[in-house]
């Protein structure tokens, strides 16, 4: 199906293996090589499969002419870099969240991509998720009528990064899918947040976005909290639809309910809530498919790097304020 592609994948970290067992399983021997810069990571690439090349020297990926695509998954200060040589040396990347830490960057990514005619993808895996799309698909056919507020929680007891906040380490998931699902951007975003472990460096972040049509939405991250929460709440003028991850089982749930504006009256509607069924498929199976897709059928991917900009300006208006 994908024989076209020849692939790299630099970084071996645990989001890098699973890239890696998740390309292998796609694409077999047309996986060329893992590079990553620590040695030890080598013996992880051949437990999954010893006809994977292993190399720890970035110019044998960005010289190799046989490869025409690479997934980057190393730390997020070197994305830039990373995907800019790809870019020049005529591979398609698949880069993980954030594509840069700047904007800007990811303006001069895209313009370095649209010369070379090369794809831009970033790794906002939960677009992916079949929970998400059945939940926009829900959300098009009209079960919730006019979107009137959303709000994300993605909170966890988690790992301390010592070269983000919170707002950066997280948020981008839920920045990401509340644009995807509002489709435009917010006329204005605020943000407040507080840190208690690191000096500037924010473990809670609660961003107010707002939007056209009278749209509102809120972004509740935390790395300091005693429970794992991933909920996403969508209210609508006819219904509210419920998505969350942490729970082992019925995850999606559609709620008829809300409230009936007659004259100067309002009068509330509620019935049971309804659990939705969804695709049983793996997110990151399906964000590695549409890569490769887009790159062999010459389509844009959902998650291009306009996108990416996107979700990058919304997350540096936030960081503003956290800034005053």
């Amino acid at each position: 199906m994908f024989d076209g592609i020849k692939l790299a994948i630099i970084g071996g970290g645990k989001w890098g293996l699973n890239h890696v067992k998740t390309a292998h399983k796609l694409l077999g021997d047309n996986l060329i090589v893992v590079c990553d810069l620590s040695k030890s990571v080598e013996d992880k690439v051949k437990s999954i499969s010893p006809n994977i090349k292993f190399c720890s020297n970035l110019e044998n990926v960005f010289n190799n002419k046989e490869i025409n695509a690479v997934i980057i998954a190393t730390p997020a200060e070197t994305h830039y870099e990373i995907s800019k040589m790809c870019l020049i040396n005529n591979k398609h990347i698949l880069t993980e969240k954030p594509l840069t830490l700047l904007s800007s960057e990811a303006t001069n990514l895209i313009e370095i991509a649209e010369k070379y005619n090369k794809k831009i993808m970033v790794g906002h895996v939960l677009l992916f998720h079949p929970a998400i799309v059945k939940l926009k698909n829900m959300i098009e056919d009209g079960f919730i009528g006019n979107i009137q507020y959303i709000y994300s929680n993605r909170l966890n007891l988690g790992t301390i990064r010592k070269e983000e906040n919170i707002l950066w380490s997280f948020a981008p998931h839920d920045v990401s899918i509340i644009q995807y699902l509002i489709g435009d951007k917010p006329v204005s975003v605020y943000a407040e947040g507080a840190a208690f472990l690191q000096d500037n460096i924010e473990d809670t972040t609660l961003t107010f976005l707002k939007y056209k049509n009278n749209i509102s939405a809120h972004i509740f991250v935390s790395w300091l909290h005693p429970f794992k929460e991933q909920r996403l709440v969508v209210i609508g003028d006819k219904g509210m639809i419920v998505f969350e991850d942490s729970l082992k089982e019925d995850k999606l749930k559609f709620y008829k309910k809300g409230f009936n504006v007659l004259g100067d009256s309002i009068e509330k509607f509620e019935s049971e809530y309804e659990v939705v069924m969804f695709d049983n498929k793996q997110a990151l199976e399906e964000e590695q498919n549409h890569f490769y897709s887009a790159i062999i059928n010459d389509t844009v991917p959902k998650t291009d790097g306009y996108h990416a900009k996107e979700v990058l300006e919304i997350l540096e208006m936030a960081q503003t304020n956290l800034n005053l």
